[in-house]
Protein backbone atom coordinates (compact mmCIF):
# COMPACT_ATOMS: atom_id res chain seq x y z
CA UNK A 1 0.00 0.00 0.00
CA UNK A 2 1.05 3.17 -0.59
CA UNK A 3 2.17 6.20 1.42
CA UNK A 4 -0.92 8.55 0.57
CA UNK A 5 -3.52 5.77 0.04
CA UNK A 6 -2.44 4.93 3.93
CA UNK A 7 -2.69 8.71 5.01
CA UNK A 8 -6.10 8.93 3.09
CA UNK A 9 -7.70 5.99 4.96
CA UNK A 10 -6.36 7.26 8.29
CA UNK A 11 -7.37 10.90 7.66
CA UNK A 12 -11.18 9.12 6.40
CA UNK A 13 -11.31 6.98 9.67
CA UNK A 14 -10.33 10.29 12.04
CA UNK A 15 -13.33 12.40 9.80
CA UNK A 16 -15.86 9.34 10.53
CA UNK A 17 -14.35 9.14 14.18
CA UNK A 18 -14.78 12.77 14.92
CA UNK A 19 -18.43 12.83 13.70
CA UNK A 20 -19.32 10.11 15.27
CA UNK A 21 -18.49 11.78 18.66
CA UNK A 22 -20.04 14.86 17.76
CA UNK A 23 -23.30 14.68 19.63
CA UNK A 24 -24.37 17.94 19.09
CA UNK A 25 -23.62 18.17 15.46
CA UNK A 26 -27.47 17.03 14.59
CA UNK A 27 -29.11 20.27 16.48
CA UNK A 28 -26.52 22.51 15.06
CA UNK A 29 -27.37 21.68 11.43
CA UNK A 30 -30.72 22.18 12.47
CA UNK A 31 -30.13 25.65 13.37
CA UNK A 32 -30.60 25.65 17.09
CA UNK A 33 -27.62 25.77 19.39
CA UNK A 34 -26.09 22.41 20.11
CA UNK A 35 -26.67 20.37 23.70
CA UNK A 36 -29.49 23.23 24.81
CA UNK A 37 -31.77 20.12 24.72
CA UNK A 38 -34.43 19.30 22.57
CA UNK A 39 -37.49 20.49 21.30
CA UNK A 40 -39.33 17.47 22.84
CA UNK A 41 -38.38 15.49 19.03
CA UNK A 42 -38.30 11.90 19.54
CA UNK A 43 -35.88 10.61 17.09
CA UNK A 44 -38.81 8.59 15.74
CA UNK A 45 -41.93 8.62 13.98
CA UNK A 46 -44.79 7.07 15.91
CA UNK A 47 -47.31 7.28 12.53
CA UNK A 48 -44.96 5.45 10.24
CA UNK A 49 -44.70 2.57 13.19
CA UNK A 50 -48.77 2.63 13.46
CA UNK A 51 -48.73 2.35 9.78
CA UNK A 52 -46.74 -0.10 9.51
CA UNK A 53 -48.38 -2.42 11.71
CA UNK A 54 -51.56 -1.53 10.22
CA UNK A 55 -50.15 -2.86 6.34
CA UNK A 56 -49.22 -5.88 8.04
CA UNK A 57 -52.54 -6.31 10.01
CA UNK A 58 -54.68 -5.36 7.02
CA UNK A 59 -52.67 -6.31 4.11
CA UNK A 60 -49.50 -8.61 4.64
CA UNK A 61 -51.44 -11.00 6.95
CA UNK A 62 -54.75 -11.31 5.11
CA UNK A 63 -52.62 -11.99 1.65
CA UNK A 64 -50.57 -14.67 3.08
CA UNK A 65 -53.30 -16.32 4.46
CA UNK A 66 -55.02 -16.39 1.14
CA UNK A 67 -51.40 -17.29 -0.66
CA UNK A 68 -50.90 -20.38 1.80
CA UNK A 69 -55.17 -21.66 1.25
CA UNK A 70 -54.61 -21.13 -2.52
CA UNK A 71 -52.03 -24.44 -2.22
CA UNK A 72 -54.36 -26.73 -0.24
CA UNK A 73 -56.93 -27.80 -2.65
CA UNK A 74 -54.65 -28.30 -5.63
CA UNK A 75 -52.13 -30.05 -3.35
CA UNK A 76 -54.92 -32.50 -1.79
CA UNK A 77 -55.73 -33.49 -5.50
CA UNK A 78 -52.31 -34.32 -6.54
CA UNK A 79 -51.72 -36.15 -3.51
CA UNK A 80 -55.23 -38.21 -4.27
CA UNK A 81 -54.15 -38.45 -8.03
CA UNK A 82 -50.68 -40.06 -6.76
CA UNK A 83 -52.19 -42.48 -3.83
CA UNK A 84 -50.11 -45.31 -3.44
CA UNK A 85 -47.19 -43.34 -5.35
CA UNK A 86 -44.29 -42.30 -3.53
CA UNK A 87 -45.04 -38.86 -5.06
CA UNK A 88 -48.19 -38.80 -3.19
CA UNK A 89 -45.73 -39.14 0.03
CA UNK A 90 -43.30 -36.62 -1.32
CA UNK A 91 -46.07 -34.18 -1.69
CA UNK A 92 -47.96 -34.96 1.40
CA UNK A 93 -44.49 -33.96 3.07
CA UNK A 94 -43.61 -30.69 0.98
CA UNK A 95 -47.02 -29.22 1.93
CA UNK A 96 -46.54 -29.98 5.72
CA UNK A 97 -43.20 -27.99 5.51
CA UNK A 98 -45.12 -25.48 3.72
CA UNK A 99 -47.85 -24.83 5.92
CA UNK A 100 -44.87 -25.25 8.88
CA UNK A 101 -43.07 -22.06 7.43
CA UNK A 102 -46.43 -20.51 6.55
CA UNK A 103 -47.28 -20.64 10.28
CA UNK A 104 -43.58 -19.48 10.95
CA UNK A 105 -44.15 -16.76 8.75
CA UNK A 106 -47.81 -15.73 10.33
CA UNK A 107 -46.06 -15.87 13.93
CA UNK A 108 -43.16 -13.06 12.26
CA UNK A 109 -45.75 -10.72 11.06
CA UNK A 110 -47.41 -10.85 14.46
CA UNK A 111 -44.59 -10.47 16.09
CA UNK A 112 -43.63 -7.38 13.99
CA UNK A 113 -47.13 -6.01 14.18
CA UNK A 114 -47.11 -5.62 18.44
CA UNK A 115 -43.24 -4.54 18.50
CA UNK A 116 -43.95 -2.08 15.93
CA UNK A 117 -47.19 -0.57 18.09
CA UNK A 118 -45.39 -1.34 21.34
CA UNK A 119 -42.24 0.47 20.14
CA UNK A 120 -44.01 4.05 20.16
CA UNK A 121 -45.76 3.66 23.39
CA UNK A 122 -42.49 2.59 24.81
CA UNK A 123 -40.18 5.17 23.20
CA UNK A 124 -42.54 8.10 23.60
CA UNK A 125 -42.32 6.59 27.22
CA UNK A 126 -39.28 6.63 27.64
CA UNK A 127 -38.70 9.80 25.84
CA UNK A 128 -40.44 11.53 28.18
CA UNK A 129 -39.50 9.79 31.68
CA UNK A 130 -35.87 10.72 30.64
CA UNK A 131 -36.74 14.10 30.04
CA UNK A 132 -38.48 15.05 33.01
CA UNK A 133 -35.80 12.98 34.72
CA UNK A 134 -32.72 14.78 33.36
CA UNK A 135 -35.27 18.25 33.95
CA UNK A 136 -35.09 17.63 37.70
CA UNK A 137 -31.63 17.39 38.53
CA UNK A 138 -30.02 20.44 39.53
CA UNK A 139 -26.47 21.46 39.86
CA UNK A 140 -24.36 24.56 40.65
CA UNK A 141 -23.99 25.17 36.60
CA UNK A 142 -28.22 25.27 36.29
CA UNK A 143 -29.30 28.56 34.71
CA UNK A 144 -25.76 29.96 33.64
CA UNK A 145 -25.89 31.07 29.98
CA UNK A 146 -23.47 29.50 27.45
Amino acid sequence: MAWQEWERLKAEAAERQSTQTRLNRVAEAAGTPGGAGGAGVLGSVPEKKKKAANTIETTLEPGTRKAADVADGPTAAAVRSFAGWDTAVGLKKAHEKWDDQVKHLMGRLSSHKVGLRGAVSTLTGTDATAGLTVRSVHSGLSGLER
